[in-house]
C-alpha cells in the first residue's frame, strides 16, 4: 500500500508519518523535493520559501510537479510495497499519485485550538507566534490558486481521515483503524479481481 499525507498545519502529520515508518513504511516527501531544489540554488527552506518556491514550480511546471518527482522516486526504488508520500498540498498532486496502484490519500486533522496550541509549545522558525498569525497562515494554505497551497481541497480528496486530537495512544489506535480499512479494500479488491 502506498499512503499520501496530508492535513492542516500542526496537525500531526510528521509524527504520523514516523509511526508508518516505525511499522516498515519507506518515507517519501514532497517538502523534501522542495528543500533539494532549494539548498542546490542556496536559498535556505524556511516555510515562507518553501511555500513560495513550491507555488512558483507549480505554475511553472504544472500543479502535479512535485508528485510527478517522486513519482519518479518511488517507480525507481526496488519496492514501492508500503510507502508513505507526506506533504501533499495541492489536488493535482494527488491526482498524479493516485496512478500507482495501492494509493490511498490520508488526511490528519485536528481542531484549531489544539494545532495552535502544539505550534506554540513547538516554537519553531516556522510556527506563527501569535493566534491571529496562525489563522492568517491556515487561510492563506486552504485555499489558495490552481497552483498554490490547497488543503482544504486535499482534506475533501482524502479516502481516510486521522483525528488527531488527544493523546499518542489515541492516534496510534486512528492509524491502526485505517490501515485496518485499507487492508480490507486491499483484499476486497483483489477478491473482485480474481473473480473476473
Amino acid at each position: 500500500m502506498i499512503l499520501g499525507l496530508t492535513g492542516t498545519f500542526a496537525a500531526g502529520k510528521g509524527t504520523v508519518a514516523e509511526c508508518l515508518i516505525g511499522k516498515g513504511f519507506q518515507y517519501y516527501s514532497l517538502s523534501d523535493e522542495l528543500r533539494l531544489l532549494l539548498r542546490e540554488k542556496g536559498i535556505t527552506p524556511t516555510r515562507d520559501n518553501l511555500i513560495k518556491a513550491g507555488n512558483a514550480l507549480r505554475k511553472r511546471h504544472g500543479s502535479g510537479f512535485l508528485a510527478e518527482l517522486v513519482l519518479k522516486r518511488l517507480k525507481g526504488a526496488p519496492s514501492v510495497a508500503n510507502s508513505v508520500v507526506d506533504s501533499i498540498r495541492n489536488p493535482a498532486e494527488i491526482a498524479s499519485l493516485r496512478e500507482l496502484n495501492g494509493f490511498f490519500m490520508v488526511a490528519v486533522d485536528a481542531p484549531v485550538d489544539i494545532r495552535y496550541e502544539r505550534a506554540r509549545k513547538r516554537n519553531t522558525e516556522r510556527d506563527p507566534k501569535t493566534f491571529s498569525e496562525f489563522l492568517v497562515q491556515e487561510k492563506r494554505e486552504m485555499a489558495g490558486k490552481s497552483n498554490e497551497q490547497q488543503l482544504a481541497a486535499c482534506l475533501k480528496e482524502a479516502d481516510f481521515t486521522v483525528t488527531n486530537d488527544a493523546d499518542y495512544k489515541k492516534l496510534y489506535k486512528e492509524i491502526e483503524r485505517v490501515l485496518a480499512e485499507i487492508k480490507l479494500k486491499i483484499a476486497a479488491s483483489a477478491k473482485i479481481a480474481k473473480k473476473q
